[in-house]
């Protein structure tokens, strides 16, 4: 195992205000901006908003299916969706003790959904994270899932945190294969990416706060060969520290961060995903921007670049994905606190980087909703997904929107999503539909029509 973090002296700026229980689960539990979850589930919006115009279309809401309770009287809330072959994978998030495991939809019907399976429902933890691929290595050759596992609380030792590996070839009948436990004092992994390099098949996982609680023994970041996923193993951790040199140990303790201008900022890692051919990783790194790696050699990765932020700019870098064929970074900020003394005053936003020159990510443009005034709380961005010219974002109370960026210098909103109650955390795009989770009220499957209603446009603003 590659390990470039280890200190011959513990760190400095030891927490003094350790988060116990079972009652946060922020994307920055350590007192910055907290994901709020379960808490926005009560808004209540007069009317579901459908509109759309240009290459989208007009968004038409065909199903809202309910989560099944797979313990007697326990109502689960959902996390991130993917989809495969099919098939909608749903995560679950913390809700009522957890354990609500991954939830298979059969998509033969995008209007009617049928819950057919669920999986990896671990006891005081809770599965936020899907990703399926096909996979053929000597070891194993199918459809594999790999899920994110959190323990609901961190000083549990009857729990584990990491990732759990499955065989969904037969999604209807999901088969375990192994485990990989976190080993970082953290809670396990949040986010993580499956990729595929040939035979070799890489799990890349998102530990928050593992570097801050171990200090410096773990990294936030882990790379582990899963191509035997029963026997995964751990290849590389990255520390910022050995690759930027603007992070060091004497400005930089695992979470506090102090950049070069003096600023005083949060630095860890949120989210991890690679590109179409698995060899470039992107690291969701919160004030330190998005960091890019070669990882043509998983062992040894190379680092090219970051995005960056103006001072006045909260980072919050949560999540991303690509367009343009690999040219454009698409760059979510998780920012529920829009007011901080010494920074502008916004909920969290996107923004759109040019990276033809990965060692030099250049901002486009940026992307904000109306939401501000209207859905205080649930105003800020949280995940993106791009197909093809269409970005679609997820937006908690304020649902989804899908931003035409064929010109990712001047992105323009061409429609809405927004029912009831709505407190969307996350969206997927196949074939010619539209997912949503919806962590109060299940799946959301939104087909894309033709028509041409004028939709109501957001701002952005254009980087000169």
């Amino acid at each position: 195992m590659n390990k470039k973090f280890w200190k011959n002296t513990a760190l400095a700026g030891i927490m003094t205000f350790s988060v116990t229980g079972t009652t946060v689960y922020a994307h920055d539990e350590l007192g910055g901006s907290g994901e709020k979850g379960e808490n926005l589930a009560g808004v209540e919006l007069s009317v579901p908003l459908l509109e759309g115009s240009k290459n989208l279309g007009n968004l038409k809401e065909v199903a809202s299916i309910p989560l099944k309770e797979i313990q007697t009287g326990v109502k689960n809330s959902t996390a991130d969706v993917y989809a495969y072959k099919g098939y909608a994978y749903l995560g679950t998030h913390s809700a009522n003790g957890g354990a609500g495991g991954v939830r298979v939809f059969d998509m033969k019907d995008p209007s009617n959904p049928v819950e057919v399976s669920s999986f990896a429902s671990i006891k005081g933890t809770w599965q936020e994270k899907v990703i399926v691929k096909s996979v053929n290595t000597p070891d194993f050759k199918g459809d594999l899932a790999v899920v994110s596992v959190q323990q609901l609380d961190r000083f549990n030792h009857d729990t584990k945190g990491g990732f759990v590996l499955y065989d969904v070839t037969n999604p209807e009948n999901p088969k375990k294969l192994g485990f990989w436990e976190s080993p970082s004092p953290a809670r396990g992994t949040h986010e993580l990416y499956l990729t595929v390099q040939g035979n070799n098949i890489y799990v890349l996982t998102a530990d928050c706060y593992a570097d801050y609680y171990s200090h410096g023994k773990n990294m936030d970041v882990s790379f582990v060969d899963v191509s035997n996923p029963t026997n995964p193993e751990t290849i590389y951790e990255f520390d910022p520290r050995e690759y930027i040199p603007e992070v060091n140990d004497a400005n930089y303790d695992g979470y506090n961060w102090t950049d070069e201008e003096g600023v005083k900022r949060t630095a860890f890692a949120h989210s991890v995903k690679t590109d179409d051919n698995g060899t470039t990783a992107y690291l969701s790194y919160w004030d330190l921007g998005t960091i890019i790696l070669d990882i043509s050699d998983a062992k040894n990765p190379v680092y090219l670049g970051r995005t960056d932020f103006n001072n006045t700019v909260q980072g919050a870098a949560h999540s991303m994905d690509l367009a343009r064929g690999g040219t454009v970074l698409v760059e979510t900020r998780e920012v529920f606190g829009p007011v901080r003394e010494g920074f502008e005053s916004a909920y969290g936003y996107t923004m759109i980087y040019d990276i033809k020159d990965k060692t030099n990510p250049k901002l486009l443009s940026t992307f904000k909703t109306d939401f501000t005034e209207k859905i205080p709380g649930g105003a800020t961005v949280h995940d993106p997904k791009v197909h093809g010219n269409t970005l679609y974002l997820s937006h908690y109370s304020g649902g989804v929107r899908a931003v035409d960026i064929s010109n990712p210098s001047s992105p323009v909103e061409t429609g809405a999503y927004i029912p009831s109650k709505s407190n969307i955390w996350g969206v997927f795009v196949d074939r010619n539909y539209v997912l949503a989770s919806d962590m109060g009220q299940g799946l959301k499957v939104l087909q894309k029509n033709g028509s041409t209603n004028q939709s109501q446009q957001s701002s952005y603003s254009m980087i000169e």
